[in-house]
């Protein structure tokens, strides 16, 4: 199978998976807010938050590392997981031991703590998950993933409806995701001894140095990013309440679900633009240039759209008590126009073994949102972290953009005149969104979706090239 069948293959597999995930994450997102109310939603949110910062520890950047090694070289595969299962236990522990700290630093309430302690237990399951998932991915067998991607949201939905039902409490709700994650973790172990491998024992001392040096910028721009996702919630936690933390997420799931889009690309593209650095410049340069257009063309107009219906998105998805939400969306969708831009960019560094810049330029952008939150939060609250991180994710936007330009790369001519193009495209389905107002929410949405195909396609938005690449990933070329 060539590359870019590959590529559509893959692409194909994880789109079909991250939709139906979608559409699971939607339901849980409307029913375990409205169940819980603004306090406790606020509450999971929060550990959910503060999880996933400390999460980062018990990976430590080694999940990627291994993805880009392993495309390279598939005989590593043995002495990752050996060794890479025996790293992350011992990470796990102290990132567990972190948690503690940081609980009981803060004085949360037990309920809140026990809420942060199972959440915590089922991020080290799924960092031990991960080892398996990666070298799985560096062999570009994506329908196993997306396997494990959709099992793992299905128990999320059947616990998450159970829970409801039974009128079960908080700690039900967070148990959930510690069960979802243990399932899932014997499901990408059997895969992975059935199709690939039965690991044999290769301990080696030696290889952890070198390993963790290398993993070092990942594990560190992993860390740096996920903070200014997440400190915001944190410091909302300490600062406001939990019911300031509830009105901001209910917003800000709605913009973690929409990336599955760039999210299919990165997982799809990564471990090509991996091989194809060390084998085919040309071929790197022309997926990085088709990987930022499609992201363009998608991402301006689901900022319009987003703006244009958040009042009417809010109040359908959750209800009265979420009003507040509304405001916050209109607000964050802007970040998400940047979070996919930045997605090519950062596949490419990463790639390329300049995953340190990326690393420097993450770590500028945590201490900028951090400072601006704890500024901002006492006197505007979710508000103020809204604005931020939209602030943050253009900074971000900016740095990469200027850092990629002295490599070759960047925004050249022709992005140039697509933008111009989208931003057009995006105008007209904008006053067709307000003319259409009135009518049913999912019938404006396709309703628009169509009028700006439309458009881009006669405006030229769209070349024959991209045409043709469409017609691979359906199987038609």
């Amino acid at each position: 199978m060539n590359t870019a069948r590959t590529i559509a293959k893959n692409s194909v597999v994880l789109l079909i998976s991250q939709i139906i995930i979608f559409a699971f994450s939607f339901i849980i997102t409307i029913v375990t807010a409205r169940y819980l109310g603004t306090g406790g939603y606020g509450i999971l949110s929060l550990a959910t938050a503060l999880t996933g910062i400390v999460g980062i520890i018990a990976d430590a950047g080694l999940g990627t590392l291994i993805i880009r090694d392993i495309s390279r070289d598939k005989s590593m595969a043995n002495k990752y997981i050996s060794n890479s299962i025996l790293m992350k236990i011992l990470l796990s522990l102290l990132a567990f031991v972190a948690i503690i700290l940081i609980t009981n630093g803060v004085g949360y309430s037990p309920v809140v703590k026990n809420v942060i302690y199972i959440m915590m237990l089922s991020v080290v399951v799924g960092a031990i998950s991960t080892i398996f998932i990666s070298i799985i991915q560096a062999n570009e067998k994506m329908e196993y993933i997306s396997l494990s991607t959709v099992l793992n949201s299905a128990v999320l939905l059947v616990g998450t409806l159970i829970g409801v039902h039974y009128h079960m409490d908080l700690l039900f709700f967070a148990a959930i995701y510690l069960i979802a994650n243990i399932i899932n973790f014997i499901y990408i172990v059997i895969i992975y001894f059935w199709k690939f491998s039965i690991p044999k024992i290769e301990i080696d001392l030696s290889f952890w140095s070198p390993t963790l040096k290398q993993a070092l910028p990942f594990g560190l721009t992993g860390t740096f990013a996920t903070i200014y996702v997440w400190a915001d919630t944190f410091l909302l936690s300490v600062m406001q309440d939990n019911e300031a933390v509830g009105i901001y997420n209910a917003a800000y799931k709605l913009i973690t679900v929409l990336l599955f889009i760039p999210n299919v690309f990165n997982a799809s593209l990564f471990p090509v633009f991996s091989k194809f650095f060390v084998s085919s410049e040309n071929s790197l340069q022309m997926a990085f240039e088709k990987y930022f257009k499609f992201m363009l063309l998608i991402s301006f107009p689901l900022g319009i759209g987003t703006t244009l219906l958040s009042n009417k998105i809010i109040l359908l998805i959750f209800d009265s008590q979420f009003a507040d939400s509304i405001v916050v969306l209109q607000v964050l969708i802007w970040s998400t126009i940047f979070i996919f831009l930045n997605s090519p960019f950062t596949q490419l560094l990463q790639s390329t073994n300049k995953q340190m810049i990326l690393t420097k330029i993450t770590s500028i952008c945590m201490v900028i949102n951090i400072a601006l939150n704890l500024i901002l939060i006492p006197k505007y609250s979710y508000l103020a972290s809204s604005v931020i991180t939209v602030i943050t994710e253009f900074l971000v936007f900016t740095l990469v953009l200027f850092t990629i330009r002295k490599s070759g790369y960047g925004f050249s001519k022709l992005n140039l005149e697509v933008t111009i193009k989208v931003f057009i495209a995006s105008i007209i389905m904008g006053v067709a969104i307000l003319l259409l107002y009135n009518l049913w929410l999912p019938l404006i949405v396709l309703l628009a979706i169509a009028i700006y195909i439309a458009v881009i396609y006669l405006i030229g938005g769209i070349d024959s090239d991209d045409i043709s690449l469409i017609k691979k990933i359906i199987g038609r070329g």
